[in-house]
């Protein structure tokens, strides 16, 4: 079955690195996101993270939205799907991505990885100084009612939402 969490997680278990980053394919990082990326995997003080994002293009109500989730990203240490990095011993020991989620997995394995690096006396780094650029092109294919309805429905109903893949529309219906 396609699935993010599924995808990524077969990924991670064919990789051999010491370290792990999972990029979207419709998102553009740069060199300098992967050196401050390299910073943080040799300071030591890290065991994974993620970086603040921006768009292709700018649509007015979407530059709320996405100024409003940096915040929290920032301040949770939640990583963005579209770019997570993680120590692969430690993506390992907390079993990766939860196949049971459909959208949300990311957000759900920055919490579990949060409690580890506090457990271990390191922390989840989220890079600010340096954003990666992901594509708006959702906000081509969703009308407005179609983005509302959604994320109304996930906010009311989250796990009726979450855990179905045919809730999940604008991740997997196929338009592209």
């Amino acid at each position: 079955m396609n699935q993010i969490a599924r995808a990524r997680n077969r990924g991670a278990a064919a990789a051999t690195g010491d370290w792990l980053i999972f990029v979207d394919a419709d998102s553009f990082p740069t060199a300098e996101l992967f050196a401050r990326v390299a910073e943080e995997i040799k300071n030591g003080k890290s065991v994974g993270g993620g970086c603040l994002i921006a768009l292709d293009q700018i649509w007015p109500v979407i530059f709320f939205i996405l100024g409003f989730w940096n915040c929290v990203s920032r301040f949770r240490r939640w990583a963005a799907g579209s770019f997570i990095f993680c120590e692969t011993e430690v993506f390992r020991k907390l079993g990766g991505f939860s196949n049971e989620l459909f959208v949300t997995e990311e957000l759900e394995f920055s919490k579990r990885l949060n409690r580890y690096a506090r457990q271990q006396g390191k922390k989840v780094k989220i890079i600010t100084d340096v954003r990666m650029v992901t594509s708006a092109r959702k906000m081509h294919l969703y009308g407005r009612r179609e983005h509302m309805r959604f994320l109304l429905k996930a906010m009311l109903l989250p796990r009726q939402v979450f855990f179905k893949r045919e809730e999940c529309h604008p991740w997997y219906d196929g338009r592209r």
